[in-house]
């Protein structure tokens, strides 16, 4: 199985990177590239995929804790 990565975009989306099933709450199958991005702010009019609304209205830089 190959790695799937998952990237938590400063000021928006996630980004997907890999071979991965996205599922609606149903368990409906979307049809997805490679590479995709989820909405993380909820403006996205094509939700749960990113449309890039989120430009200049949202805000969240989320950083790994620093473990000591």
């Amino acid at each position: 199985m190959s790695k799937v990565q998952i990237k938590v975009n400063d000021n928006g989306s996630l980004r997907i990177t890999g071979d991965v099933e996205l599922l609606d709450g149903k368990g409906n199958v979307y049809t997805t590239k490679p590479s995709f991005s989820l909405c993380r702010c909820g403006l996205s009019k094509n939700k749960p995929f990113c449309d890039g609304s989120h430009k200049g209205h949202f805000h969240s830089e989320v950083r790994v804790p620093k473990v000591d």
